[in-house]
């Protein structure tokens, strides 16, 4: 039996082009990210995009910042190669998230835009301390998540018919994670966003920064 990230991956593969389609354009979040460029305040910094998807945030960060040297990583090899396409300047590999502390460069940036929704508890934290690890002093991380109580995370059901469990994150234990690694919160905001099914979600993004 398939476990909850072979599943996800899985999905992911088949329908990467779909999601290209649907989540190109995030121009919801564009305020996010144009904060989390301006506090890199390094040229030519390098960035880890944990769960690049097919490059979608990539695009618009480096039409915001051309100097981003950005590594951005996915387990969806057909997410990956989209994101290849989409971004020619930036580099892109297969890449499981939950194996980030192995990565030997230290990077001034970290964006993790909604991978945490794949991640249970237990591997967002870790995921927390390994970005702690993984950044310079001053380096600057984003973490976007589907925020409702942890409990509630449960399979859903997508417009394509798809199943897949999807993980709530809390704001009560994301923060502190974050300052108990050495992070100072920089930024928090709270985006509705309409799920597709006449429903809308609360999208959570937390900015912060090493100290």
């Amino acid at each position: 039996m398939q476990d909850k990230t072979q599943a996800a991956v899985a999905i992911f593969n088949r329908l990467a082009d779909v999601y290209q389609n649907k989540y190109m354009d995030q121009s919801l979040f564009h305020d996010t990210f144009d904060f989390f460029c301006n506090n890199i305040d390094v040229q030519n910094p390098h960035v880890l995009e944990i769960a690049c998807g097919p490059g979608n945030i990539t695009q618009y960060l480096l039409k915001i910042r051309p100097d981003l040297q950005i590594y951005g990583i996915d387990l969806a090899p057909n997410m990956v190669e989209l994101a290849k396409i989409n971004n020619p300047g930036a580099h892109f590999e297969v890449m499981d998230a939950k194996t980030i502390g192995q990565l030997p460069q230290k990077y001034h940036a970290i964006m993790c835009g909604f991978c945490l929704p794949y991640l249970n508890k237990t591997e967002a934290l870790q995921l927390i301390r390994d970005a702690a690890h993984l950044l310079l002093p001053g380096g600057v991380c984003y973490l976007s998540t589907m925020e409702n109580d942890y409990d509630k995370s449960a399979i859903q059901r997508a417009s394509t018919g798809d199943e897949m469990f999807i993980h709530f994150h809390e704001a009560a234990y994301l923060i502190p994670a974050l300052e108990e690694n050495g992070f100072n919160i920089l930024d928090i905001q709270r985006k509705v966003y309409p799920d597709g099914n006449g429903e809308e979600t609360i999208d959570l993004v937390v900015i912060a920064q090493r100290r």
